[in-house]
């Protein structure tokens, strides 16, 4: 029977979390409900948004009747903004999540957290990504200090592997074939860290002291 290999592929997904002002005293207890669900926090922060700046973040609910309302709540007080990561980050961190009216999640899904925090439809305790466009877009409103590269998915991934990393891992293998050491797992470690063609490379300057 012929065997075939699974095509490479990159699983981890990236969402933004936020812990609402009414539920901040709770946030340590949230963040562990997190880490049992296999997310890693990857990102963190406590601030507080001015009415502005939720406006800006909330602009694609603008003209709703509850905007001025949801902008007040949301500048109430401090919050905590996590990224998260995990596979389909994005889809299991609105499944733990729950329903975004906690009235219906404390019916409909007992166990969610805005079930467990929440209070109604507006103070519903958390908030998720959307979706993978929108996770970015929020990450870099949240954290714009930090640089982010989307992460390639099928035939991006593979043309990635294709290009950068198989060439490197070829010629590393060829030269292990040929030098047959020892210990061939930490020779080819230490082959692919020397020849790794996107090393940084520093310029060293030397100064004189007078």
């Amino acid at each position: 029977m012929q065997m075939f290999m699974p095509e490479p592929q990159i699983f981890v997904e990236r969402t933004l979390a936020l812990i609402k002002p009414d539920v901040i005293d709770k946030e340590e207890e949230i963040e562990d409900h997190i880490l049992r669900s296999g997310f890693l926090i990857v990102q963190k922060r406590k601030l507080q948004l001015s009415p502005e700046q939720c406006s800006n973040f909330y602009a694609d609910q603008y003209g709703k009747v509850f905007f001025p309302n949801l902008t007040a709540y949301m500048s109430s007080g401090p919050l905590v903004a996590m990224v998260l990561a995990r596979h389909c980050a994005v889809s299991y961190w609105k499944e733990l999540l729950g329903p975004s009216n906690s009235i219906r999640a404390k019916r409909t899904h007992p166990h969610s957290l805005r079930a467990i925090y929440g209070t109604d439809d507006l103070r519903n305790a958390l908030h998720g990504s959307l979706n993978i466009s929108t996770a970015e877009r929020e990450i870099r409103f949240m954290f714009p200090e930090v640089i982010l590269e989307p992460i390639p998915a099928g035939q991006r991934a593979r043309d990635y592997l294709n290009l950068y990393v198989k060439p490197t891992l070829l010629a590393g293998l060829t030269a292990l074939c040929k030098e047959k050491p020892a210990d061939p797992m930490t020779w080819l470690a230490d082959w692919l860290i020397e020849h790794n063609p996107n090393k940084p490379r520093l310029q060293h300057h030397v100064t004189e002291e007078e």
